[in-house]
């Protein structure tokens, strides 16, 4: 799931990767790809319905690193983090998708060099994006 707004630069990186990732005709029936822009919320009925072993999540988020930088964030360590613009603060959503199910959530979040209006994510950030691409397809492939 990639979360953020697509038009302010490096805010909109998580759905820059989910659009990548479709875009590259990754496909595997168990895998469900989802561009939550900036209201995750909306899709919780759909994760509950599909009943995934893991959910990924992918956000800017504001962690004192380089511009760029990618780190798995621990639930509990929100508080302590800038996370980006959406309607609902991610950690009270985590917590709605673990009630009553089995699976785990992982939050990826990659430092923004900036979440001001624009297209596209900055070089910095749009370098990792890619990297983390790759990634995902070494391991779904």
């Amino acid at each position: 799931m990639g979360v953020g707004n697509e038009l302010k630069c490096d805010d909109g990186v998580g759905p820059f990767i989910i659009n990548r990732l479709i875009d590259e005709n990754i496909e595997k029936d168990n895998l469900l790809f989802i561009n939550a822009e900036t209201v995750p919320e909306n899709f919780t009925g759909k994760i509950r319905k599909e009943n995934p072993s893991h959910v990924i999540i992918v956000d800017a988020c504001l962690m004192g690193e380089n511009p760029g930088e990618i780190k798995i964030v621990d639930k509990d360590d929100f508080a302590n983090i800038g996370i980006s613009t959406h309607s609902m603060s991610l950690s009270y959503f985590v917590k709605y998708l673990e009630k009553d199910n089995d699976f785990k959530v992982i939050f990826v979040g990659i430092e923004p060099r900036t979440m001001e209006w624009g297209e596209k994510p900055t070089s910095d950030v749009e370098k990792t994006a890619c990297e983390f691409v790759e990634i995902l397809k070494g391991i779904i492939l």
